[in-house]
């Protein structure tokens, strides 16, 4: 009974976090075009969804904005993690990079406004991509400095020893070493981006916005069907990627061990 007890606290925070997520979900399967009131079970809303222009075309922007973003930030990503961990070890480099991590989105989103109308820079989704990656590269940074910091770096010191260049000893060491945590900062990356709307409000053109922009734009009259199963798709694409990073990063460390 006890256990029962101390056990509620963290069913309250379940029960928080994910009702609300569960209603969307169920609600998208709703006859009725109220977002609210559950007449019957339907799937005519998932058809709509895919013939409603704005929400198809902030989607397609988002996806080339989420894309873009993630390349960015997993390649200078894990570059910075490789110089701060290896190379250059400095509290302040540190600070530097982790700062666009922590900084108030709505500063960041100022800022890089500013600097595109300074020098002139077209908006679009090229700017989104900017700006995201900002930010996406400290993400990943983190997440890769962890997983460095746990590889023996005296492998990539024999591997050097032996007369492999940096760049073999990287391709052939380090990269399969820390790919788990590459692929965790890919997908985390991929994650906010496609769902970050501050950022993007304020670096996108009013031509080309972001779905997070679509749907803030149409949820001010009303959280409509369409919505609704909008978010149930994003979901269960987001749930598929987590469940095949997390399988690809097992399928890596279980061929790491067996060619050890």
């Amino acid at each position: 009974m006890s256990k029962a007890i101390s056990a509620l606290p963290l069913w309250i925070l379940y029960a928080f976090l994910y009702i609300p997520i569960l209603v969307v979900v169920v609600m998208s399967f709703n006859a009725s075009d109220s977002a609210y009131l559950w007449t019957g079970f339907s799937l005519e809303w998932y058809p709509a969804l895919l013939q409603d222009a704005d929400i198809m075309g902030g989607l397609r922007t988002t996806l080339i904005v989420a894309i873009g973003t993630t390349i960015i930030s997993v390649v200078l990503g894990t570059l910075l993690a490789l110089a701060l961990e290896r190379y250059f070890p400095s509290r302040f480099l540190d600070a530097a990079a982790a700062a666009p991590a922590v900084m108030p989105d709505i500063m960041l989103a100022i800022g890089l406004l500013a600097f595109y109308t300074l020098v002139g820079f077209t908006l679009g989704p090229v700017s989104v991509i900017l700006a995201h990656s900002v930010f996406g590269i400290a993400f990943v940074a983190a997440v890769v400095r962890v997983r460095l910091s746990s590889l023996d770096p005296s492998l990539e010191e024999a591997s050097r020893d032996l007369g492999a260049s940096s760049i073999k000893t990287f391709w052939s060491i380090t990269l399969p070493g820390i790919r788990p945590a590459v692929l965790a900062g890919a997908l985390l990356a991929f994650t906010l981006s496609l769902d970050e709307f501050t950022v993007a409000f304020f670096t996108a053109s009013p031509a080309e916005p972001t779905l997070p922009i679509v749907i803030y734009s149409s949820v001010r009259f009303g959280v409509s069907p369409q919505v609704n199963a909008l978010a149930t798709l994003l979901l269960l694409v987001s749930f598929v990627a987590v469940l095949l990073a997390q399988r690809t990063a097992r399928l890596s460390d279980s061929l790491r061990g067996s060619r050890s």
